[in-house]
């Protein structure tokens, strides 16, 4: 283990996790005991065109995976159009790897409660809803009783803080489809339907929930409102690069010394985020590694020194997406985990569209073949012609996700599939899972 030097150390900048070690952090108590919902009392003071001003100039981007600019998001919504806004926030994390909005629910479900509030007000909307995902139970309820103890304290409901402001907050636990995690998908889903992405054009800012005006923004993105909002748009600048403000959870999975969420500005790199984990477990060596998720193209340890923000990683061929950072050594194989996460995809597709429906299915058995040694030379180019024709013709970005790993693990790890082909790498999977593969 490797004990991180200051200025590494430095890099780290507890913003949405500086309750999270509190005692009792989910508890209103603790919350307003740490400048809980003093923003909201600003935010209630100030005009809700002054409070979207304020979130374009922080520079504040979704940190759900596609980095939009969330003011410029909230502005889109239509103002005195005589229809009901709604905030809808995407809690649905699912993807393999990620794993930061679930402690934050909860651990400081509060800061999302008082994020949600503000959003709300600042957007004209009477009713907000959080959509969890449906397995993640604890959460479930830590949101639940924060959200009861804000009607409580009069944070929620009619009149708050007798500002005239009314809002209505519900949590909503979906099924557990990783599908609704885009966002149409999602609204569908909340209206009662099957969760299946939209045709867009329209969108949700003028045609989302029940047809009307709607934001749907990420846990992370909303959680941030409070301190951009008691701290200044400045002052949430000062962390982070020029074009990606502020500071990120990243989460580190796989094989470090101390997996977990490190929260730093924005541009740290995974050398820097490996010496606050602790470094690479005893024998193990860097090989390859996700920035951003399953669904994100995969880096090798040549990319260390990449600075994580949206756009270093997009130099460097990847996705910031989610952060969640899995690290693999050289005692993994980049076929078999690219294999694992493609069963992912072929079985969270929802088979709205034929590229996503029908690419993953046939591409799964193509790795089965090739992890059972009994793959082709030609097999490699199937996959990437069935990649192009997946990436970007898909109806929404759960086909385009499903092609990275597979295209990134072929650009760098070529030589590993060849092995598998060529027999000079045992197979890891046995004939039995060829039964209707070929």
């Amino acid at each position: 283990m490797t004990t991180p030097r200051p200025e590494t150390v430095a890099k780290l900048t507890p913003v949405l996790t500086k309750r999270w070690l509190s005692p009792d952090a989910w508890r209103i108590g603790t919350y307003e005991q740490l400048d809980g919902y003093a923003a909201l009392r600003k935010a209630l003071k100030a005009h809700p065109d002054d409070l979207i001003q304020l979130i374009k100039d922080s520079g504040l981007r979704g940190r759900g995976g596609a980095g939009f600019p969330t003011g410029l998001k909230w502005g889109f919504i239509p103002q005195g159009d005589g229809k009901p806004h709604y905030l809808v926030v995407n809690a649905d994390e699912g993807e393999p790897g990620t794993c930061k909005d679930l402690p934050l629910m909860t651990h400081d479900p509060h800061a999302l409660v008082e994020g949600v509030i503000i959003a709300s007000y600042a957007i004209r909307a009477a009713r907000a809803y959080i959509y969890i995902r449906g397995e993640a139970v604890h959460a479930a309820r830590r949101l639940r009783n924060a959200v009861q103890e804000a009607y409580d304290k009069g944070y929620l409901g009619r009149n708050i803080l007798r500002s005239g402001y009314d809002l209505e907050l519900v949590v909503h636990s979906g099924a557990g489809a990783y599908i609704c995690g885009e966002e149409t998908a999602l609204l569908d889903s909340l209206e009662g339907f099957r969760g299946q992405p939209r045709l867009r054009p329209p969108f949700p800012a003028t045609h989302g929930l029940y047809a009307s005006p709607t934001v749907v923004n990420n846990v992370g993105t909303i959680a941030s409102v409070p301190p951009i909002v008691l701290g200044g748009a400045d002052w949430w600048k000062s962390m982070g690069t020029e074009k990606s403000s502020g500071p990120m959870i990243y989460s580190l999975s796989g094989r470090v010394v101390n997996p977990g969420q490190y929260e730093c500005s924005m541009g740290v790199t995974l050398r820097e985020l490996l010496e606050l984990a602790g470094g690479m477990q005893p024998g193990h060596n860097l090989r390859f590694w996700t920035p951003g998720g399953s669904s994100t193209p995969l880096l090798a340890a040549e990319h260390l020194d990449v600075p994580l923000d949206f756009e270093g990683v997009a130099a460097a061929g990847s996705i910031l997406g989610t952060t969640a950072t899995q690290i693999f050594s050289d005692q993994d194989c980049p076929v078999y985990a690219t294999y694992r996460w493609l069963e992912f995809y072929h079985h969270e597709s929802c088979g709205k569209c034929t590229p996503c429906r029908e690419g993953n299915y046939w591409m799964v058995r193509v790795y089965r073949r090739i992890l059972a040694g009994q793959g082709t030379h030609e097999d490699l180019d199937t996959l990437l012609d069935t990649c192009d024709n997946i990436l970007g013709r898909s109806f929404c970005g759960l086909g385009d996700g499903a092609t990275s790993s597979v295209t990134s693990s072929l650009q760098y790890f070529k030589q590993d599939y060849l092995d598998y082909i060529e027999g000079r790498t045992a197979p890891k999977l046995s004939e039995k899972t060829l039964v209707g593969a070929h």
